[in-house]
């Protein structure tokens, strides 16, 4: 079982996530139950956990706050956001620190499950490479396991092509990234960071096409810092500039 806590400062919701959804049946178990992100914090620093549910707003220590600290101490959590608050900059924000995906209140029992299933299948791809490691650090290099590797790195880049880097993918599957490189264009026919900028640049599609969100502000959610470089790399891509994009899907 996978250890799981789950943070919320409205005691009502915290005993409701806590109690009516099945964890056991998808492989976690309620660890702990915190009603801040410092009980949260304290309570990681010293145990083992897996994932962390946590709201967004809360007194004494943010959801948010309690994201940037494990993400800066190099605790390697599943965080969950789940919060009533939309607000692009509490989103933008949960990309930066590693959050892997953000529900919204009321929580949806099928979205609930979904989202844990997908956390699940991740820290199984984790402990299944965990026992292959040998002496060196390195993995064996199966055919078999070439092929969990290749999707183990797609689903990282899919869901961190923000921040994605061929050495932090290298570092999950526990491999060094110049065979990783090697693989990946064996295995796909692409090179690693032509696949982040596929992925990215559909993003950066996707995103364009909501009307709530600003030509810079798609190039910082996908990575791009200079919106001039996100400018360059889009019309690079599609063969138009983010603009004309927006204005030829009217």
């Amino acid at each position: 079982m996978y250890k799981l806590i789950i943070v919320e400062d409205e005691y009502e919701i915290r005993v409701g996530l806590s109690n009516y959804f099945p964890w056991t049946e998808i492989g976690f178990e309620i660890a702990g139950e915190f009603e801040n992100g410092k009980q949260a914090f304290e309570y990681i620093m010293k145990r083992h956990v897996d994932a962390v549910l946590c709201d967004i707003k809360m007194p004494i220590m943010s959801g948010i706050d309690l994201a940037k600290l494990l993400f800066t101490n190099g605790i390697d959590a599943k965080i969950v956001f789940i919060s009533g608050y939309r607000e692009f900059e509490y989103a933008r924000q949960a990309i930066q620190y590693g959050v892997k995906d953000y529900i919204v209140k009321p929580t949806k029992y099928d979205e609930v499950m979904e989202v844990f299933g997908k956390i699940k299948r991740d820290l199984d791809n984790q402990r299944y490479l965990k026992t292959q490691v040998l002496n060196n650090g390195q993995t064996i290099p199966e055919i078999d396991k070439g092929e969990d590797i290749i999707s183990i790195v797609k689903n990282y880049i899919n869901e961190n092509y923000k921040d994605a880097t061929l050495e932090d993918a290298a570092k999950i599957v526990y491999i060094n990234p110049y065979y990783l490189s090697k693989l990946f264009k064996q295995k796909t026919g692409k090179n690693f960071s032509d696949y982040l900028t596929e992925v990215k640049m559909a993003k950066a599609a996707l995103f364009l096409k909501n009307p709530l969100y600003k030509v810079y502000e798609v190039g910082d959610m996908i990575g791009y810092k200079n919106p001039k470089n996100f400018a360059r790399a889009f019309k690079k891509y599609y063969g138009k500039s983010p603009s004309e994009y927006v204005s030829s899907d009217k």
